[in-house]
């Protein structure tokens, strides 16, 4: 991207400082809770070397609702998103992703068959790896199928405590116990195709 393209900032929520990147498309990226403002922006900054530091205000409006949505409101992230570095297998899967409901979860194999490609549990987990954007595409809420919580770019008790700050999991329940019965609700019926239309750059 050209000089001043790309726009980064943090924000402080209940969780600790989130670093945001956009560019003129939408959001680019998000860093998951750091410590302080410094933790956030620093990788954000060592990618995009000349991104200008600041906001506007639909950056404004999307730091409120990420505030919101860490004291635990329900929040809907509709925002345009810049993907445009995103292989089409990762856009299915992403897309797939933001149509879990809060407070729900999916499998990986779950969403391999939404995505039409069932035998692919193990490439979703990548596509769910290389999410620039968790919160946004909520890749917290896809789990083991056997209820386990899977990976999360290392930060396991994060993941679970945005479970339960859902409402996925109960406040002192072990994350498998509802999200393994609710896996065998859901494999008794067919899932539906993931919707092949995206909002995204």
């Amino acid at each position: 991207m050209e000089r001043g393209e790309v726009t980064v900032t943090a924000c402080r929520t209940a969780f600790g400082w989130v670093g945001i990147a956009a560019s003129p498309r939408g959001l680019l990226a998000l860093i998951l809770p750091q410590p302080t403002e410094e933790d956030a922006l620093r990788p954000l900054l060592a990618r995009w070397g000349l991104a200008r530091v600041g906001e506007d205000a639909s950056l404004a409006h999307f730091k409120e609702k990420l505030r919101r949505y860490f004291e635990g409101q329900e929040v809907t992230f509709d925002e345009p998103l810049d993907l445009s570095q995103a292989t089409p297998f990762q856009r299915r899967v992403w897309q797939a992703v933001r149509e879990i409901p809060r407070g729900e979860t999916r499998s990986y194999g779950e969403i391999a068959h939404l995505v039409g490609a069932p035998r692919a549990a193990r490439a979703v987990g990548g596509a769910l790896a290389a999410n620039p954007l968790p919160i946004v595409i909520p890749c917290h809420r896809v789990i083991s199928s056997d209820g386990g919580l899977g990976g999360f770019g290392g930060r396991v008790e994060l993941k679970r405590r945005l479970l339960r700050l859902e409402g996925a999991i109960n406040e002192g329940e072990e994350a498998g116990n509802r999200c393994a019965s609710a896996l065998t609700h859901e494999s008794s019926t067919t899932p539906r195709q993931a919707s092949r239309s995206t909002s995204f750059a």
